[in-house]
């Protein structure tokens, strides 16, 4: 089962897919792309782990994603991804300008061989004007793009606004 949840900056999207990881049933890993580079990024961070469960495994990769989740995906286990916009901002700013092609690329093999129950976290921005920079206009074009060849793999894409889920593909729970 791989499940995409998507919604906008504090939207709930992290809060419902903690929800559906711990209802699975199943051993839970936390999968964090995110990096404590300014005060604000680790306060969010410190948030997101104060509401985690203690006994849930952690994995922090910001940037070989596909690596981790291959080591980690087993029948047992749900592994949740928070989140993929980081996880591509981190790509974007990498020293090697090739790295976020390998690394989207390998991420969308390995997708769909993963056992186990997968659920990604991100935030659509793709709702607002077109940006004027160049980066923020790369950044909301890889996302969406991302975003769309995610869904296609996905079983069940959700996206989320104010703490409400509205299922855009698969069956409701």
């Amino acid at each position: 089962m791989i499940e995409l949840i998507l919604g906008g900056a504090r939207s709930g999207k992290s809060r419902l897919a903690e929800q559906t990881a711990d209802a699975s049933g199943l051993a839970v890993t936390y999968v964090a792309t995110s990096q404590p580079l300014d005060t604000a990024m680790a306060e969010r961070i410190a948030h997101h782990r104060d509401r985690r469960p203690a006994h849930w495994a952690l994995i922090e990769e910001p940037v070989a994603l596909a690596e981790a989740l291959l080591r980690s995906a087993r029948d047992d286990r749900c592994i949740l991804i928070d989140c993929l916009t980081l996880w591509l901002t981190n790509l974007l700013l990498h020293d090697d300008p090739q790295r976020l092609a390998i690394e989207r690329a390998a991420l969308v093999d390995v997708l769909p061989t993963l056992p186990g129950h997968i659920i990604m976290v991100s935030n659509e921005t793709g709702l607002g004007v077109v940006p004027l920079g160049e980066l923020s206009r790369r950044y909301v074009d890889e996302a969406g793009m991302l975003h769309q060849t995610l869904a296609g793999l996905s079983d069940r894409v959700t996206f989320c606004v104010a703490g409400l889920p509205m299922i855009l593909k698969g069956e409701r729970r």
